[in-house]
């Protein structure tokens, strides 16, 4: 498996203990615990085991990962098991990606208020889409809809979106049938940006007024109840983001899409290009140029702060299920839908309990083979210990009340 030459994990090292004796005291728990994690990820602090070949004798040291969900480097077999459940779930039908995107200004108000704003983003995004495709208008169909939220732009700022796969049909209101969508299309845009806006302003003036949003900084003004009310009429009047995608040709085209985007993480190893004099630089598409490939350098404590706004809160699930595809209810309708489909049930795989087993089935990469002379098998020699432990986190300097400017 080729390494990339530079890593998120390098400028951590080099800049980490230098940005929290700095902004220490402003950086939430989980931004401290992943910064921590990426660090020592696969090094000899976390222990390993090295393994050695039956045929030439040559030696491979592995060092175990951090396993956290913000590592770079540790998303490959989660993201390949998180694809192997949900090939159960396909169906023989066209798959859209809409994306709803929340304007700057409310942007803003979500990144001071991270766990419930994301919450409402969720929460408004599910109900826009069920009640337009249950509409008979429209559909006249429960759907079903995986939402996946990202919050980064491609140069690391804050710009929270969902992307949501959803099947091109659902059961219609007594359940006896699936009902279809117009080929090449699913729901009109315009009236999902109109109604997403309103539902996610109802929801977050809801929060407003039980006293559940903060505010900080330059936001300090919108405590006020005028204020936010102005807030909330000047954006009632732009037109939202919302745009949906050509349909896929195939579950196994659904599956290869579905793989970029839900276990991603803010920047990945391959998009760096070099780290010198604390600078960073990296790729990024500028969208506005039609996916145009730009550089563009950082000073390494800003990389680290834009990389850091993307942490998410503890426990904060990114990947939601709604309609029939909800965890309740998701076994017995989609056998439900498969039936009104006259479609095979899905294939299932035998369960494969060692994880090099897994890994190869999943990924098509193997460990067992000798990387030195492709011939042999690699067997293992000696389990390394973690050699050295962690000191100890004082909470107390790291808030979950803080925020950073975005």
């Amino acid at each position: 498996m080729i390494q990339p030459a530079l890593e998120v994990a390098d400028i951590f090292r080099e800049c980490g203990a230098q940005y929290r004796k700095i902004h220490g005291p402003s950086m939430l728990r989980e931004q401290y615990r992943a910064m921590r994690a990426i660090e020592v990820c696969r090094t000899a602090i976390l222990g390993g085991h090295i393994d050695v070949c039956d045929e030439c004798g040559a030696e491979r040291h592995s060092y175990n990962s951090c396993r956290n969900r913000h590592c770079p480097k540790c998303q490959s077999l989660a993201k390949a098991k998180w694809l192997e459940d949900r090939m159960a779930d396909l169906l023989p039908v066209p798959y859209y990606h809409v994306v709803l995107t929340l304007p700057e200004e409310v942007a803003s108000v979500a990144f001071q208020n991270k766990r419930l704003v994301y919450t409402i983003l969720f929460k408004a995004a599910a109900e826009t889409l069920r009640t337009i495709a249950s509409d008979p208008k429209h559909l006249g169909a429960e759907i079903g809809v995986i939402a996946i939220l990202h919050t980064w732009s491609q140069t690391l700022l804050h710009h929270p979106h969902l992307h949501c796969l959803i099947p091109g049909g659902g059961l219609s209101p007594n359940h006896n049938e699936w009902r279809s969508c117009r080929p090449g299309f699913f729901l009109p845009v315009r009236v999902l940006s109109r109604l997403f806006r309103g539902k996610f302003l109802y929801y977050l003036k809801q929060a407003f007024d039980q006293g559940q949003l903060k505010f900080f900084s330059d936001l300090q003004s919108l405590a006020n109840p005028e204020a936010f009310s102005r807030f909330l009429s000047r954006n009632r009047k732009h037109e939202w983001v919302v745009y949906a995608k050509p349909p896929f040709g195939g579950p196994a085209q659904v599956l290869d899409y579905l793989g970029r985007y839900t276990h991603r993480v803010a920047i990945s190893n391959n998009r760096l290009l070099a780290f010198q004099d604390c600078k960073v630089a990296f790729q990024w598409k500028d969208r506005r140029k039609h996916d145009r490939i730009r550089t563009m350098t950082l000073d390494a404590h800003e990389f680290i702060r834009r990389f850091l706004i993307h942490i998410l809160p503890g426990h904060f699930s990114k990947i939601r299920y709604f309609g029939f595809l909800s965890n309740r209810h998701r076994c017995n309708k989609l056998t439900l839908c498969r039936l009104l489909l006259n479609a095979p049930p899905p294939e299932t795989n035998s369960l494969l309990i060692d994880w090099k087993s897994r890994y190869h089935a999943l990924t098509g990469e193997s460990f067992d083979q000798c990387p030195v002379c492709h011939k042999g098998h690699m067997h293992t020699l000696q389990v390394l210990l973690p050699f050295w432990q962690i000191p100890p986190i004082d909470y107390r300097k790291y808030s979950d009340q803080r925020v950073h400017s975005p």
